[in-house]
């Protein structure tokens, strides 16, 4: 796999800037020449981001609410769906404004500690919505994420540094309950739904929880390692030779299907990459990570196209809106995974994606899910700006 060259088989692309590159993993690829945007404005673009999520906070310290229906909403079995929602995006808030925020900022701080209060009181009962929908796993991957930043914190308390240890094991428990029997994780179980959920891996789903484990793992909480290895696994065996992987495991015997393609898979290789290397893969290589990069910039298009758009994949490559700042999100950590002297370029191009992309309250959002896109769109947006900034 490593070495080869591998034709891309969506070559036409909107508004492409240059030709495409086939993959050839053996080099980096050749960059587009992108200004790099100024450093003062990506704090002001941040800081605004900032300001939104201060605005937006539910007086109980959540984001996100099931108000602002639409003519075709998401299936979402009340009420186990919409606090599989609201934990999930409150945690993404959280993890941006501890990213983020000024410690001198009187009103960000006060968000954080009410939020925090609000996730140790809610997250001991986030469970799944009913046997069909298992929105969940994504409150408990991104609370263990949340969890893992909130803990550099309170370095210095021993009761709450434990407290915050204590609450991601307890997130740990719950992804094992609803591991998928195969491995890995999904959202919805559609055959029999039985006590262990009995649906097929998703590889992006797999990729995030993976990513969010890293960190705990960082501050010392070691996810179980079997539970790791059948996630990697399952990754694995979404993946194709150019880095594509499946939607999901149930697609395994259509990989040309659009959605498969590299096009489709453009907002969720960057996940299931930095996933697997983190996980010690070397064949995830620089060169992987940098073409990939390369490849989310000069192919956007295929991406933005499905953002706004109210129905899910209804867009060229089955894209759907929601894979947006997802994808730019864990593109961003890959760019961290790159030695410092070479990430300014894949910086410039992220930036110039992103930043442009503010609306004018300050919010970043690519898909109409209730009132939760806002609050978790521009979560994700500001901690991707932070790493285009240079590296102090």
């Amino acid at each position: 796999m490593l070495g080869a060259t591998v034709v891309a088989d969506d070559a036409v692309q909107p508004s492409s800037k240059n030709r495409l590159q086939e993959f050839d993993f053996s080099k980096p690829p050749v960059l587009p020449d992108v200004d790099s945007t100024a450093s003062e404005t990506i704090d002001e673009a941040i800081g605004k981001g900032v300001d939104f999520l201060v605005a937006d906070q539910n007086p109980n310290g959540s984001w996100g609410s099931p108000t602002n229906t639409k003519d075709l909403n998401i299936y979402a079995p009340v009420p186990g769906a919409h606090h599989a929602f609201r934990a999930a995006t409150t945690s993404l808030c959280l993890s941006a404004l501890l990213e983020c925020a000024d410690d001198g900022d009187v009103a960000a701080q006060s968000a954080i500690e009410k939020c925090e209060a609000w996730l140790f009181e809610h997250l001991p009962r986030l469970r799944r919505a009913d046997g069909t929908a298992i929105y969940n796993v994504w409150g408990h991957l991104y609370s263990i994420e949340a969890l893992a930043r909130l803990h550099s914190r309170y370095s210095d308390d021993s009761k709450k540094s434990d407290q915050i240890r204590s609450s991601i094991r307890d997130q740990y428990s719950m992804l094992r309950r609803y591991e998928s029997v195969d491995g890995g994780w999904g959202y919805y179980d559609m055959r029999y739904q039985a006590k262990r959920p009995t649906s097929d891996s998703i590889s992006f789903v797999g990729g995030a929880a993976l990513v969010a484990m890293h960190r705990a793992k960082s501050i010392g909480v070691d996810p179980p390692q079997d539970m790791v290895d059948r996630a990697v696994a399952a990754i694995h065996r979404q993946q194709k030779p150019d880095f594509t992987y499946l939607y999901g495991e149930y697609l395994k015997d259509s990989p040309m299907r659009e959605i498969n393609r590299p096009g489709g898979s453009l907002g969720r290789s960057q996940c299931c990459n930095l996933a697997l290397r983190y996980w010690g893969d070397k064949a995830v290589t620089d060169n992987v990570l940098k073409h990939w990069l390369y490849r989310l910039y000069e192919r956007n298009g295929w991406l933005d196209i499905g953002r706004k758009r109210p129905v899910p994949h209804e867009s060229w490559f089955q894209v759907a809106g929601y894979f947006y700042y997802f994808g730019h999100y864990y593109a961003a950590m890959c760019i961290d995974q790159l030695p410092a002297s070479e990430r300014a370029p894949y910086q410039a191009m992220m930036a110039d994606l992103i930043v442009p992309l503010q609306e004018k309250n300050g919010c970043w959002w690519d898909y109409p899910l209730y009132d939760y896109h806002r609050p978790y769109g521009t979560a994700m947006a500001m901690m991707t700006l932070k790493r285009c900034l240079p590296v102090e």
